[in-house]
This record gives structure tokens, sequence and C-alpha cells, in this order.
């Protein structure tokens, strides 16, 4: 079976099963062609939310399927690819989390939404890549625990100085293998270059940054930007919707910014989730109601 047909079937399942596809910009084009959402993680478990579909098909990784389904808990949620895990949010556990909370005292956790459910159950508040630092600055705790990603938590306490933020040891592969040698090689070619970074990055890369953003900031700047020729300093997956936008512009890919597990699904995988409904989400009804609060209280903030 082509593409082609593959598609014709997906869509074909899609109505007759009243679901809806949502791809992360790190999905690869043909998934990020036929979804009927593109986005960073949170945002499409909000879109998917106020849609009447029964069924969500998230094309991401495991934390995004379940933030999907805690956001939405009457709907079947289903990941294409049952192992698509993330590493980063692998770094922290519950139980880690709440010793870490035990022997710190008095302390708020704000957990970046690139974690489990059962890590979000124990929080204080979520965030965003594109949220943190708000987010940070607008809860009354003045002294937080960052969990789990130490950059994007380096970037916040940078940023807001005024607080005392304590970092989880936690980081994504994808991000911390984009290396300054690599960067220096395209910027000596071509002096007038762009960098745009996810906050992931390591520090050394934030500071050779002409902006710093999540996924969606990064593309926004991509394609707002007078310059011609951009280093995308986050997974290649995005430079799909930029060059969708913008197809003059010319893109510089770093080799190693491949998230392999968001690169597992496939239309493939796509169609037998649909088809079987099957890698369905189930969490029990306590971590959805626990896992939700923080959320709620960031989307409360409406930053």
């Amino acid at each position: 079976m082509n593409n082609g047909e593959l598609i014709d079937e997906i869509n074909t399942l899609k109505k007759k099963k009243n679901a809806v596809i949502l791809a992360h910009y790190y999905q690869t084009a043909p998934v990020q062609a036929i979804a009927d959402f593109t986005g960073d993680s949170l945002a499409l478990a909000v879109s998917a939310s106020k849609t009447d579909a029964a069924i969500i098909v998230f094309c991401g990784v495991c934390f995004m399927a379940e933030t999907a389904k805690i956001i939405s808990p009457q709907k079947k949620v289903l990941l294409p690819a049952h192992d698509a895990g993330c590493p980063l949010a692998d770094f922290a556990t519950k139980d880690a989390v709440l010793r870490k909370k035990e022997e710190l005292g008095d302390v708020a956790v704000v957990s970046y939404v690139n974690t489990t459910a059962e890590v979000k159950a124990v929080s204080d508040i979520c965030c965003t890549s594109s949220n943190a630092v708000e987010v940070v600055k607008a809860i009354p705790q003045n002294r937080i625990l960052f969990v789990p990603d130490r950059n994007l938590g380096e970037y916040v306490k940078e940023n807001v100085p005024d607080k005392e933020i304590l970092l989880w040891d936690g980081y994504c592969y994808v991000h911390t293998a984009i290396k300054k040698r690599d960067i220096l090689k395209i910027k000596e070619k071509y002096p007038h270059v762009r960098l745009a970074a996810h906050p992931e990055c390591n520090k050394e890369i934030r500071d050779m940054a002409d902006a710093i953003g999540s996924t969606t900031g990064i593309i926004n700047f991509a394609t707002q930007t007078d310059a011609k020729k951009i280093i995308i300093g986050t997974e290649q997956g995005v430079t799909y919707p930029i060059r969708k936008k913008t197809p003059e512009k010319e893109l510089f890919i770093l080799k190693d910014a491949i998230c392999e597990d968001m690169k597992k699904t496939n239309l493939i995988k796509l169609r037998d989730a649909l088809l079987y409904e099957q890698h369905e989400i189930k969490l029990p009804t306590y971590i959805l109601k626990s896992a939700y609060k923080p959320i709620q209280k960031m989307l409360e903030l409406k930053i």
C-alpha cells in the first residue's frame, strides 16, 4: 500500500470513528501533513479538548498523550507508536520528586509539561517552554524546585533572579547534542545567518542565539524574521512548517538534533491506531484529577 492509499484509509477511518489527529512539530512531514492540528504538546491537547471528537490520536510521545487524556478524560486517547517515550520526562519520577520536596522543605514544584502524569500529579503548577519564565514570576512562592530540565530551569533562573530556583538534573538529549562548534562552522561560512534556539539547549548555545523560544516560538521567528538564512536550534521536524510558510528561506539543521522517539510514528502506525483503536492511554482517576490541577493553575494564568 502506497502513501496515497494509506492517507485515504486514515481519512476514512477518522471520519467513521469521529477522531481527531494531533501531530507534534517533531513528527515526520507525512504525519504532520495529515494531522488536523500541528503544534506544541500542550497546545495540541487543548485544541483536541475543544473538538467534539470521541477519539484523539496523538502523534507524539507518551507524556503528550497522557496530557491529552488529563485534559480530556472522557475521550479515548491513542498513541500510534506505543513505545514512543521521552528520556527527558524519565529523569523525574513521582517518588524522587516527593523525596526531594521533603528534603528541601518549603518549596513549590514547578513541573515542565515534559513530565509524566504521575509527576504532574505531585506538582504545584505546570509550565511550558514558552511560559516557564512568566509562570515562575507569577506564582507567590519564592523557592522553586524546577523539574525536570536543568537547561530550561537555568534559563528561567537567569530571567527570574529574585527567586531561588533549584534545578533537577535532567536534560533533553536532542537539544544538548547541539554543539557550539557546529554553529560556528555555519557562521564562519555565512556571517549573517541567524540562530533560533530552544531553551532546552545548553547555556553556550542560548548565549549565541538571536532568538530563544519554544518550538512554536522558533517557527514564528524563522518565518517572520527578515533573515534569509537561519540555523534551527531544535529538532529537525520544525523545518516542515517553516518551509511550508517560507520556502524561500535557507534553513540549516544540526545533524544530531533528531528525536528517535518522535520518528517512531509513521502512517502505517497511525492507520493501525485508528483501525484497531490500539495503544490507548489509561490513567487512574486519582491521577487524572491530581494531574489536572497544576495544568489548570497554569491555564488560569493565561500566559
